[in-house]
């Protein structure tokens, strides 16, 4: 199996002071070593997700069973880390464009409610029925209650109710054992997935909020999880130096107590955007936290962005490299440069542009990248570089465990709990408050 690589050449920070402060993750990287193989007792536990025969051999059997349907459409209701994994993997494998190749199974993500794209999706959910075809609804919410899951889910199931008779063959329900949607599924005949307790949704994907979907896809989630175990098992190494994990959070780390509180994920290829914005999530609501883990107030938290090399060059370029210091990029390629496209070498266009002529798509991007970097490394800007092998299931199973451990490790040395969302609770909790005021009134 090929690995990911990472290059730390132009960090700008010293091997010595990386590894020094690699040396304090070294307690969180033993415990992690402790919980292998110890089943779901900490929220950390989430590295046995990939060694868990059980939970694939049930959701491959789920699989077999609902493709027996023979669904057209596969409309995937969840939000947060209840869909932004699956919609990484999906892009990053299958690509953007995926549901205008002629798939034997659309895919569609209903993750929020936005009347105009509910009302779209509920459109094409309806012409697939009325033509004759079959829609599976994978309905995913940890807690059982979020508010935006919930509510598109009931209209979207009042559709189906309405084509097919047999309407709960096609629903399947993910959520914690015994949360009000898994009791739901329960009595009312739907397929149930399991979520362990202690998995948080961010750190899920894995699960079975992410292999169910992407399984029923055709992406290969034994191979996924393949590579999330080589990764797994690079990142608990006690020689820090070929522990990429610890060595990233050490470099990002000293980046944000020397004032670089944006952290830039820079994806030089298209597809994987959407595991940009995954990534987004892992760190922003594991790492942004308003008390540390003694209580102290403390207002810690990067700010992660997301951008596509060449797309965004030519709109943040200018501000990250003649803008304050107060960034850090990560450059992510992929080896495998895939299909071989190349500009004419004499057209009546060649007088264009000179230098591209006869070039192949790749090398342009590839000499964009490379100019890129040189550019950062005349302006004195500080990059971390990382290479997949290729777009396949292991090396993005890798890729995502790499993050999440990364940042478990990022929240070790800020001190805060990487697994809690306290704050998020805020906005859920006034909107029910709001709701419920409404309601009222309506009465």
């Amino acid at each position: 199996m090929r690995v990911l690589r990472i290059s730390r050449d132009d960090t700008l920070i010293s091997e010595s002071r990386i590894l020094e402060t690699a040396e304090r993750i070294i307690p969180e990287i033993e415990k992690a070593r402790d919980l292998i193989s110890t089943g779901y007792n900490d929220n950390f536990s989430f590295i046995n997700l990939p060694d868990d025969t059980e939970q694939l051999n049930v959701v491959k059997e789920l699989v077999r069973e609902k493709l027996i349907l023979d669904p057209q459409l596969l409309i995937v209701v969840g939000i947060g880390g209840s869909n932004l994994g699956t919609i990484a993997v999906q892009e990053a494998i299958l690509g953007k464009l995926y549901n205008l190749s002629n798939p034997r199974i659309r895919v569609l993500y209903a993750d929020t409610t936005d009347p105009y794209l509910i009302r779209n999706i509920a459109k094409i959910m309806k012409t697939t029925l009325e033509n004759g075809g079959n829609v599976l609804l994978n309905v995913i919410s940890k807690s059982g209650t979020t508010t935006e899951t919930i509510a598109n889910f009931r209209v979207l199931v009042g559709i189906l109710k309405k084509h097919k008779r047999k309407y709960k063959e096609y629903v399947v329900a993910t959520s914690d054992k015994g949360s009000k949607l898994w009791n739901l599924a329960v009595r009312e005949g739907f397929a149930a997935l399991e979520i362990p307790v202690k998995i948080v949704g961010r750190y899920s994907v894995f699960s079975s909020v992410g292999l169910f979907p992407l399984g029923l896809l055709g992406i290969n989630i034994e191979s996924l999880l393949e590579g999330a175990r080589k990764m797994r098992d690079l990142c608990l190494t006690i020689d820090l130096d070929k522990n990429p994990a610890a060595v990233a959070a050490s470099i990002q780390y000293n980046h944000y107590v020397e004032g670089k509180n944006v952290f830039d994920l820079f994806f030089f290829s298209s597809d994987l955007e959407s595991l940009g914005k995954w990534c987004r999530q892992l760190i922003a609501e594991s790492l942004g936290k308003e008390f540390d883990r003694n209580g102290q107030k403390v207002n810690v938290g990067m700010t992660p962005t997301v951008s596509i090399g060449s797309t965004d060059l030519h709109s943040i370029a200018q501000l990250y490299l003649g803008g304050p210091y107060d960034k850090l990029v990560t450059f992510i390629s992929v080896e495998d440069t895939g299909p071989k496209i190349r500009i004419p070498q004499d057209d009546e266009y060649s007088g264009l542009i000179p230098e591209i002529n006869g070039r192949s798509l790749d090398e342009i991007l590839n000499a964009i990248l490379e100019g890129t970097k040189e550019a950062f490394r005349r302006s004195k800007r500080p990059f971390i570089e990382i290479s997949l092998p290729d777009k396949t299931e292991s090396s993005i199973g890798q890729f995502m465990h790499l993050k999440m451990i990364e940042t478990v490790y990022l929240g070790w040395l800020l001190n805060v709990n990487p697994f809690d969302q306290p704050d998020v609770e805020r906005y859920k909790k006034e909107t029910r408050r709001i709701l419920s005021k409404r309601s009222v009134k309506h009465v």
